[in-house]
């Protein structure tokens, strides 16, 4: 038993006194040169970075063909353009200090023969990042668009509304079908208005972040951006079930007439809820639209009864409006 014990223990000695043998070092992995340093720097605050992709959204945009350094001393320089619909590609980026105007400077490639040289503020008031979402962001966000659609909106709205009020047609908050879709499709509209403009207000920088770098993943944006997303799904989730819904209620025309009205009416909440919240209006203006939503609905537009005689679903007890049949 003795010499098995020495047997056991040799094994356990060589492992405690062996020496460690040390991966492959790599004390230069993390060295990086001065210029990738100014990209990462770049990058963090301004999102965009060499080899990034941009789209021209705006009639054109002027491209000085030397370099930066004799625009700003006064010299004589040519000028390229490219129009609109283009796609550029970020080559390089430099600083000049002196220029009063801005002192980033961002050289740009259409091909190999229109590239050239721009300040930074008028690359990006006439770009936007070559991706499908951006560029949608970029056309909702648009102050001009926004009081445009305000417009209308309000017109469409108030024009669907009348017509359908006239006709004493279903619409919703005031006269309509039992089904809680719409208001709720309503509600979601306004919240994520809300929720759009809150980031707006409240974190700035994450959004611009995103929309250099847009997702539709929300599990793969931080919190606040990953609630908005969600939010977004969830209104085209709701919508789909809205369509369903209104289709197996409504006659087709009538149908049809009603998805106007409600899709007016979420277009007013759109415009009206992401502006108003700018001014912190928006907040109590949401609870007071949730609550006044949910109370008509409960009210006047849900049936919770369904007549003995013809099936015709009822608000309350008592004659039905369908075959005058008496529900106790």
């Amino acid at each position: 038993m003795l010499k098995i014990a020495n047997y056991l223990w040799l094994p356990l000695l060589w492992l405690l006194v062996s020496c460690y043998q040390q991966g492959p070092q790599t004390s230069d992995a993390w060295i990086l040169t001065d210029r990738q340093v100014d990209s990462i720097s770049f990058y963090t605050t301004h999102h965009y970075t060499e080899n990034f992709n941009f789209v021209v959204k705006g009639d054109s945009l002027a491209l000085i063909v030397q370099h930066p350094s004799e625009a700003v001393s006064g010299l004589l320089v040519d000028t390229i353009s490219v129009k609109h619909g283009d796609h550029l590609v970020v080559a390089d980026i430099t600083k000049m200090p002196t220029d009063s105007l801005d002192s980033v400077w961002v050289k740009v490639a259409r091909d190999q023969e229109t590239i050239g040289w721009t300040h930074e503020c008028e690359l990006l008031g006439s770009v936007a990042p070559d991706t499908p979402i951006s560029r949608f962001i970029d056309f909702f966000s648009d102050t001009h668009m926004l009081i445009f659609l305000a417009v209308l909106a309000v017109v469409v709205a108030s024009y669907v509304i009348m017509h359908l009020l006239k006709r004493n047609a279903k619409l919703v908050h005031l006269n309509d079908i039992d089904s809680f879709y719409p208001s709720m499709l309503a509600i979601s509209v306004a919240a994520a208005a809300v929720f759009y403009s809150t980031i707006q207000l409240f974190a700035p920088e994450s959004w611009r972040h995103y929309y250099y770098h847009p997702t539709l993943n929300p599990f793969d944006v931080p919190l606040h951006l990953g609630l908005f997303l969600l939010s977004v799904w969830l209104i085209v989730i709701i919508a789909i079930s809205t369509v369903d819904d209104v289709r197996r209620r409504l006659p087709l025309g009538e149908a049809v007439v009603y998805m106007l009205g409600l899709a007016g009416v979420c277009a007013l909440n759109y415009v009206v809820f992401s502006l108003t919240t700018l001014y912190y209006i928006g907040y109590p203006l949401l609870v007071a639209y949730v609550v006044l939503a949910i109370w008509r609905y409960l009210r006047h537009d849900s049936r919770r009864y369904v007549c003995g005689a013809c099936g015709a679903h009822l608000h309350k007890k008592g004659v039905c409006p369908q075959c005058g049949a008496v529900n106790e």
